[in-house]
């Protein structure tokens, strides 16, 4: 049997694709991320990317801060994301944990001026051991100090905050009138995306 004539040259695999180099957000610098590949950038689009705050400001004493980017367009060859979340290691959190004190964690979900809503998780590391009634006091203080910021900030303005540090710091100055704190820790944070409901 004869073979089949192949007509003009075969493309396939990798080599039919294309890269793509991603950058973060404008709240972050637009700093280079990495590289994805594709065959069509409209695939590019969703995709989420890991990298750590350590990465993105070359401050390798953040290696801790893991952070998440989802690609929201594409143009030519580069691809533009939007922050969508991050995480303290579980290694840096084992190391603040010290004996004969407290950890309290609240999770609060806070609309952003701009209206996104982000699921944050703060977590409390005291000096003494705190009582069940301190606890609660704690954790009220957390909600309505992390409420009163999000509302009068921009999602940009917030998300920055949130891996910067300083959202920690407001934090800790209103726990700290209550009770004797040590540190204060962001040690999450996810924004939430609205559920479209069918007609």
């Amino acid at each position: 049997m004869a073979k089949r004539k192949q007509v003009g040259k075969r493309v396939e695999g990798w080599k039919a694709k294309s890269w793509y180099k991603v950058y973060g957000p404008e709240a972050f610098g637009k700093a280079y991320i990495g590289d994805v590949i594709s065959e069509n950038p409209s695939n590019v689009t969703g995709r989420v990317l890991q990298t750590t705050l350590g990465e993105i400001t070359q401050d390798y004493g953040k290696q801790h801060i893991k952070m998440r980017f989802k690609v929201k367009n594409v143009a030519g060859d580069a691809a533009y994301t939007e922050f969508i979340g991050h995480e303290i290691t579980r290694d840096y959190m084992r190391g603040l944990v010290k004996r004969k004190t407290s950890r309290v964690s609240s999770i609060v979900m806070v609309p952003t001026k701009d209206e996104k809503d982000v699921r944050v998780t703060v977590t409390c590391f005291t000096i003494n051991r705190a009582e069940s009634s301190q606890i609660h006091s704690i954790r009220a203080t957390i909600s309505k100090t992390l409420s009163d910021i999000a509302k009068e900030s921009t999602f940009d303005e917030f998300s920055k905050m949130i891996v910067s540090g300083d959202l920690a710091k407001e934090i800790f100055k209103a726990i700290k009138t209550i009770f004797p704190v040590r540190r204060v820790e962001v040690i999450k944070s996810k924004v939430e995306t609205p559920v479209s409901i069918e007609a």
